[in-house]
């Protein structure tokens, strides 16, 4: 039997049902994408299996997903690729990524410089480059959300990730708030750190004991696409 034969089923109507699809609306530039992603994934599908025949471990393979996001009638489709994480095993295999929240130590008016240990908000039209020191001693690291969700302002239209501790980091979440809530400015202000970069630094003002906080960006700029982002990777599970 020949690779042409023995690729897996699903693989194989996902393909053909991608093409028809094509042909009947149009070959148009996302059609076209459409099918070349149709392709790879059975090229990838092939690949594994020869490898598995050969006695050879897969430890992972790397497809890329695509998610088609809701459009108004007319409008033209938009798909919104997500490339998997690396990692072995199988089934699930996305890790929550953790974050770092950290108490602020000072803040200067330039990007930081190599090897200092801070973290750069870039120049906006309205604000200077900001270099932001941190105290990582005083801080919470390796935090993992129990839930992450990305949601739109009523009042203003900004986006923004709420983001809910558990109840053990709850309680240190406190204990840190309530530490740094009357500092003078900027030491009563919390660095928000995911994978290694600043996501946002809100000001304290008292011990926050409901365990939520929400992310805003470092200077309020989330977009709709960034958050929704953000909140997979902060809880893959959602």
């Amino acid at each position: 039997m020949n690779d042409s034969t023995e690729h897996p089923l699903h693989e194989t109507l996902l393909h053909d049902a991608l093409h028809a699809h094509v042909r009947e609306s149009g070959a148009d530039a996302v059609g076209a994408r459409l099918a070349g992603l149709a392709d790879d994934a059975l090229r990838v599908a092939r690949r594994r299996q020869r490898l598995t025949r050969a006695g050879v471990g897969v430890a992972a393979v790397a497809v890329v997903a695509t998610a088609w996001v809701s459009v108004a009638d007319g409008a033209t489709p938009r798909a919104h690729v997500v490339q998997p994480a690396a990692g072995g095993g199988t089934g699930n295999s996305v890790k929550a990524a953790p974050v770092s929240l950290l108490p602020v130590t000072s803040n200067r008016e330039h990007a930081c410089t190599r090897g200092s240990g801070g973290y750069t908000v870039h120049a906006t039209a309205t604000q200077p480059a900001l270099c932001v020191l941190t105290d990582r001693t005083k801080g919470m690291t390796d935090v993992h959300a129990t839930s992450a969700n990305a949601e739109k302002s009523t009042t203003d239209g900004t986006w923004h990730v709420e983001v809910t501790l558990g109840p053990a980091d709850r309680t240190r979440f406190a204990a840190l708030t309530g530490s740094i809530a009357t500092a003078p400015a900027p030491r009563n202000e919390l660095a928000i750190v995911i994978d290694g970069k600043l996501w946002g630094m809100p000001y304290v003002t008292s011990s926050i004991t409901g365990g939520r906080f929400e992310i805003v960006g470092a200077a309020g700029d989330l977009t709709s696409a960034t958050a929704h982002d953000l909140a997979q990777r902060l809880d893959p599970g959602r």
